[in-house]
């Protein structure tokens, strides 16, 4: 399986969940942060679910699934404990031509949620294609020892400096050498120092 790794942007695009239980919950949350409308089909749901569709961040109709949820949804989440269900929402996002993931089903997957070391604007995402989210899981551990939080304000740090520089009226390629030099391995200690509280792991980094 060959899969094309990329970040998407959510924000203010629809997207169907089908299962309110403590997986779809999980989904849901994740949907959230990303600034995702979020339609949520399913028989039962959490106090979180619940407490989601209460303040309106959220659109919960406690009922079956009927194909027509799929109309105007972006991708589609299904985490529903009924492997006939699972199956059947996934042909039908297929005939319609949205993406769908069904949780821990990998044949019924377009695309997989990565595990993820977040530090700020910097994301980190490791995949095995669904075959083995325990080996996905430990490299994310590692990668969050090696990639501390100061990472975070560096990265921040490296954006605004990046937009000084390209509004300048320096030379193209001298613009260039100073952001390579921005992001070396010395601006990065040197940017971590600043921060004794954070301790930077001393890795390979380039």
């Amino acid at each position: 399986m060959s899969l094309f790794p990329m970040f998407l942007k959510l924000e203010g695009r629809q997207v169907l969940v089908v299962g309110a239980g403590k997986v779809g919950a999980g989904k849901i949350a994740g949907l959230l942060d990303n600034g995702a409308r979020v339609r949520v089909v399913a028989r039962e749901a959490t106090p979180a679910v619940r407490g989601w569709a209460r303040d309106g961040r959220i659109e919960l109709e406690l009922r079956s699934f009927s194909v027509a949820d799929l109309d105007g949804a972006f991708i589609a989440i299904v985490a529903t404990a009924s492997r006939d269900l699972n199956e059947f929402v996934y042909r039908e996002a297929q005939t319609r031509g949205v993406l769908c993931n069904v949780v821990d089903v990998p044949e019924y997957c377009d695309f997989f949620y990565p595990a993820v070391v977040r530090r700020g604007d910097l994301q980190i995402a490791i995949s095995t294609s669904g075959q083995s989210p325990s080996l996905a899981q430990k490299l994310r551990q590692q990668l969050e020892k090696q990639f501390s939080p100061g990472y975070a304000g560096w990265v921040a740090e490296l954006g605004e400096t990046r937009k000084l520089v390209q509004a300048s009226d320096l030379p193209n390629e001298r613009k260039r050498e100073l952001l390579q030099s921005l992001a070396s391995k010395k601006a990065l200690e040197a940017a971590l120092a600043e921060a004794p509280a954070l301790v930077a792991t001393k890795g390979e980094f380039a």
